[in-house]
């Protein structure tokens, strides 16, 4: 397969994969980040160019280090059939899915801009940032989390991906939302003490327009 290096080329295949959504998801967030900084530090393959029919991407070179070396999502197309794939430290191969052809866009639009009566944090409540030290809170929250591979990996993406948390007054997290390669949502929690107040809907509806602002779209 071609690894794709030219701006221009990175540039032409986003617009091709949004035209594309919702197919394309699998892989139309990993060329965002590329596009926008390449914070994962990550590639997109094509079989060919420009008529490509199947889009890889995966970290940079292949090189197996840390938690990411089989992090990977691909696309295919074939006659009426998408096949997506995934192979992440965390997640199982997608099955065929019937679909058009990925020039037509189909299925379920993005979400619309969000809007100023979005809902808003409680009293004493704020939006803010998790911090490194907040890796082992992750960690044992997290359903794939409690051993030092996921540590790893939660440590990787808080560091390097766009992120949300509300804080109480001291600036103790209550809820939050983690983004990965690919822009999709990795780790999504309250914490249960804090449950029922409405802070999920609060930090998900903060990350979707803070998404949309950087060009990624929100489902939902």
């Amino acid at each position: 397969m071609k690894i794709l290096t030219c701006s221009a080329h990175l540039q032409q295949l986003e617009g091709i994969l949004r035209k594309s959504l919702p197919i394309a998801l699998p892989v139309f967030g990993a060329v965002l980040n590329i596009n926008r900084g390449n914070p994962g530090q990550f590639e997109v393959l094509v079989d060919k160019w420009p008529e490509f029919g199947a889009v890889l991407a995966r970290p940079s070179g292949e090189v197996a280090s840390g938690d990411t070396g089989h992090c990977r999502r691909g696309v295919t197309w074939h006659p009426g059939t998408c096949q997506a794939c995934s192979e992440q430290p965390w997640h199982h191969a997608g099955a065929p899915v019937r679909a058009p052809h990925p020039r037509s866009h189909t299925g379920t639009p993005p979400s619309a801009p969000l809007t100023p009566a979005s809902p808003r944090p409680a009293p004493g409540v704020r939006v803010g940032s998790l911090s490194p030290s907040h890796v082992d809170l992750l960690n044992d929250t997290w359903p794939y989390g409690g051993n030092a591979r996921s540590r790893r990996f939660l440590a990787e993406i808080l560091g390097r991906f766009p992120q949300v948390c509300l804080q109480d007054g001291s600036g103790q997290p209550l809820a939050w939302v983690l983004t990965d390669h690919f822009g999709t949502g990795t780790h999504s929690y309250t914490l249960p003490e804090h449950r029922r107040h409405g802070h999920m809907q609060v930090a998900l509806t903060v990350a979707a327009q803070r998404a949309h602002a950087r060009g990624f779209p929100t489902f939902g």
